[in-house]
């Protein structure tokens, strides 16, 4: 009933979109000859076992630096210390995963203590970023116990879909998705982006018809916002959207504000600027919400990413946000089962290999990751290091 592990969920939902894992990240991938992912040879056994090593070191350095309370970095934000457990827990190279080590068993304690009666998973704010990656690290530790906390964490997110205007009709570009819960009301699309993969990796739980109080989201509506938050005139009316190059397909953070700011067009015409991990998190929120591959709004954004393609900076964001990047673009290509990009210049990358190679190179030698760039606490060592240890484990199997 349960998954084995999270990073496992990658891989099998890579293989399950449109029936194969596709070679190649193009806009003619669905044409193209499809190989099963399980064909593909792992040809640098010298760069996966560096992998691995960066991760060991990354894992012993968030291990060192656990509170002896069972939290790690701060006590108000359980989904740092459950990014952390997931590192922890999902480790390559291990024989048994180490559920039973002081750190993790403590780890988890904490967690469990901030589980709310409303079957939220927070201290006091940020309510759904918190309750959602807490439950990522709740799969991850595959403990039938954790079930009916699960399953209450699940109708917790449900409850906060957004439904502004009419109730029940979607009226308004914010309906259908999800915001932090507390302070900021509207959605957006890193919090959208959260509790979708929490309740898509969740979802097996939830399959029994006779669960008493089940609900489930507003489906349409969900698709309804991410499209609200993409540059793509022909599905988004929303004036700012744009159709020009710069920006066609990709993604801002919600509708009518970009964290990367405004552009302005030929004609004297204003544009939000698209920005690449948000733009990943579109993709990946379009598959969670079982949209196909060859769907148009898909196939926007799989354009723009392809037209941004760099390792060396966030596109539009620059050093801010750049290892929440790495994230996404990890998590968003394994799933849609590229082992390429085709980028629109014409090259064609062997992406694991080099954002490995990067993120090897960018850790310091005592095996933490920091950003210089403080924006979304990524001057914050144990965050940024369990972000990148998630994204070394889940290519680490496909490298």
């Amino acid at each position: 009933m349960y998954r084995t592990s999270i990073t496992a969920a990658f891989k099998n939902l890579a293989l399950g979109i449109a029936g194969l894992s596709l070679v190649s990240f193009s806009p003619a991938s669905a044409q193209q000859s499809q190989v099963p992912s399980q064909s593909l040879p792992s040809e640098n056994v010298s760069l996966r076992k560096e992998v691995q090593h960066a991760v060991s070191k990354g894992v012993a350095w968030l291990r060192s630096h656990q509170d002896p309370k069972g939290f790690w970095s701060t006590p108000d934000h359980p989904a740092i210390t459950a990014l952390a457990l997931v590192a922890l827990v999902e480790e390559p190279g291990v024989q048994d995963r180490p559920l039973d080590s002081e750190a993790v068993k403590k780890g988890y304690a904490y967690l469990l203590s901030c589980a709310k009666p409303d079957g939220g998973i927070y201290v006091k704010d940020l309510l759904n970023y918190n309750t959602a990656v807490s439950m990522m690290a709740l799969l991850a530790a595959n403990r039938p116990e954790d079930k009916p906390l699960l399953l209450k964490a699940r109708q917790f997110l449900i409850g906060l879909q957004a439904d502004f205007n009419e109730r029940g009709k979607v009226d308004n570009p914010f309906d259908g998705g999800i915001g932090y819960g507390s302070k900021e009301k509207h959605s957006d699309m890193a919090n959208t982006l959260q509790a979708l993969e929490a309740l898509y990796y969740s979802r097996h739980l939830a399959a029994d018809e006779n669960l008493a109080d089940r609900r489930d989201l507003n489906w349409p509506a969900v698709i309804h916002f991410i499209q609200s938050c993409q540059n793509l005139p022909t599905h988004n009316s929303e004036r700012w959207a744009s159709g020009d190059p710069q920006n066609k397909g990709g993604f801002i953070y919600y509708p009518g504000h970009s964290m990367a700011g405004e552009t302005n067009l030929p004609g004297g015409r204003v544009a939000l600027r698209s920005y690449g991990s948000i733009s990943y998190a579109g993709l990946l929120s379009y598959i969670y919400a079982h949209l196909q591959r060859e769907d148009p709004r898909v196939q926007a954004v799989v354009d723009w990413l392809r037209g941004n393609f760099t390792l060396e900076e966030n596109p539009g964001l620059g050093a801010q946000g750049l290892f929440y990047y790495y994230y996404t673009l990890t998590k968003a290509l394994t799933i849609y089962g590229a082992d390429y990009v085709e980028t629109t210049d014409g090259r064609k990358i062997k992406w694991r290999e080099d954002v490995a190679v990067k993120l090897i190179n960018l850790q310091d030698k005592d095996g933490f990751w920091v950003n210089a760039n403080g924006r979304w606490w990524e001057k914050d060592p144990v965050l940024v290091t369990a972000y990148m240890a998630i994204t070394l484990e889940i290519m680490q199997r496909r490298l």
